[in-house]
């Protein structure tokens, strides 16, 4: 329960950390796709660990197998299972929290809810379930590849340090030449200084990843429960770390008046278009045809090679003490991911979009 996401397009992830492997099983992906296995290594290869020295030093290499649902390098239409098996657990690394709770965990929840837990590395709770989110991404985008829609994302905040510009007036495509994937060179080199200080005083420092998606057709998305909006909102909020989730104009938007805020409507070369996008793509729950973009707030990876008070099973007072390799901060890394789960909650209203209407 609660491992899988979608309704048309639909993903079921499994695995843990420390286990032999992590794996997606995905369903509705329509039949005909070419499928670019070099293009799902490049996106796992984004996300995988052991990157630089602002990630964590875990060395997996994150290759994938796949095992059904693609003959001939296009999808059959049956479920896709893809495979990525763990070599570099380090399950001692965690042995002396068998019995302990974390602070800002989730050891002592899963306790409560299961009456046991997977301690190494967080099991099922770990971020490295991701990775699977990421495969599946990976296939979701090549579907909206051949609509013409476009899934991105970039830091733009490490702890105060933030990116004024709005993503109008970057250059997206520098994101991906810096560690920190930033699209403005000057902050991303202030951005890893302030990591790496973060990482030499053994805490972690939180952030935002922005993301954009262009190319979405009008119509998009549901009036009522299943808004387009709280859709992506569920779907961000479900990744490991995150704390908040804005889109459009979001929290700023109560600065303005209404006269200000409404989205103008007007026509331009045949084509409905917003004088503004404080809307941020959609209205009513349903996109309008402009960008879609929004923000991801990521807390600080709650790991700290730092001795921390807390309790054990008992309830009795105990230190822990941070071991293991981990993210002085989960932004970079999470950039992948917040476009892997756009694409995927894009791509299902892509599809449910055709039963829609005659």
């Amino acid at each position: 329960m609660g491992s899988t996401f979608g309704k048309i397009f639909k993903i079921h992830t499994y695995g843990e950390s420390h286990g032999p492997a992590l794996g997606v099983i995905i369903e509705g992906c329509p039949a005909g796709l070419v499928i670019d296995e070099a293009f799902i290594a490049e996106e796992l290869a984004r996300r995988k660990p052991g990157q630089s020295k602002i990630t964590t030093q875990r060395k997996e290499g994150d290759d994938f197998e796949i095992l059904s649902g693609v003959f001939e390098g296009k999808s059959t239409g049956s479920p896709i299972s893809i495979v990525i098996r763990n070599k570099d657990q380090k399950s001692k690394d965690y042995s002396h929290i068998a019995d302990k709770f974390r602070p800002s965990h989730a050891d002592y929840t899963f306790q409560a809810k299961y009456g046991l837990r997977d301690y190494r590395g967080g099991g099922r709770s770990s971020a490295r379930e991701t990775v699977a989110r990421v495969a599946s991404g990976a296939i979701a985008k090549m579907l909206l590849h051949h609509y013409g829609i476009n899934c991105q994302a970039f830091v733009s905040q490490v702890g105060t340090l933030k990116l004024e510009k709005a993503y109008t007036e970057l250059d997206l495509s520098q994101t991906e030449n810096n560690i920190v994937r930033c699209p403005d060179g000057e902050v991303a080199e202030q951005m890893i200084a302030l990591i790496d200080q973060t990482r030499k005083q053994r805490d972690t420092i939180g952030g935002i990843v922005t993301g954009i998606i262009q190319g979405v057709p009008a119509g998009l998305g549901e009036p009522v429960f299943d808004k387009l909006h709280a859709v992506l909102g569920q779907a961000m909020l479900s990744i490991n770390a995150v704390k908040g989730f804005e889109y459009g104009s979001g929290f700023e938007g109560v600065k303005m008046n209404g006269s200000a805020h409404n989205d103008v409507f007007e026509q331009e070369e045949g084509k409905v278009k917003t004088r503004t996008n404080y809307s941020g793509g959609v209205q009513g729950g349903i996109s309008n045809g402009q960008d879609i973009y929004f923000n991801v707030a990521f807390k600080p990876v709650a790991t700290i090679m730092q001795d921390q008070e807390s309790i054990n099973a008992s309830g009795e007072a105990v230190t822990v003490s941070g071991k293991g390799r981990h993210d002085p901060c989960v932004v970079p890394r999470a950039v992948p991911i917040v476009e892997a789960m756009s694409a995927l909650v894009i791509a299902d209203y892509l599809l449910i979009s055709r039963s829609n209407r005659l």
